[in-house]
């Protein structure tokens, strides 16, 4: 399994891409397969992602997972407290702002 992300323009967040938009929950990344760099670079093209590159990733239950420790931190948001990781489900995910 193939995973495109990079970081949002205007924030910075890491986001994920999904098939059709970006998100900042990996739960939510669909595999991109062979079309991930065309991909990136059309999507950095118009502006609407920074630094994408595609990435490793095993399928679980509970959504993809990184194969790489890198994008598993990344995934999962801040490292200092494990409780301020973004979940889909925590309605202040949207609005998280920095």
């Amino acid at each position: 399994m193939k995973l495109l992300t990079g970081n949002d323009l205007p924030t910075g967040d890491v986001i994920w891409w999904t098939g059709s938009n970006w998100s900042r929950h990996v739960e939510e990344a669909a595999d991109v397969g062979t079309e991930g760099e065309p991909l990136a670079r059309a999507e950095e093209g118009a502006r609407r992602v920074n630094g994408a590159y595609v990435i490793d990733a095993t399928p679980t239950a509970d959504g993809p997972r990184p194969a790489h420790i890198k994008d598993r931190i990344r995934a999962l948001g801040p490292t200092v407290r494990p409780d301020l990781t973004l979940k889909p489900s925590d309605p202040a995910a949207g609005s998280w702002v920095i």
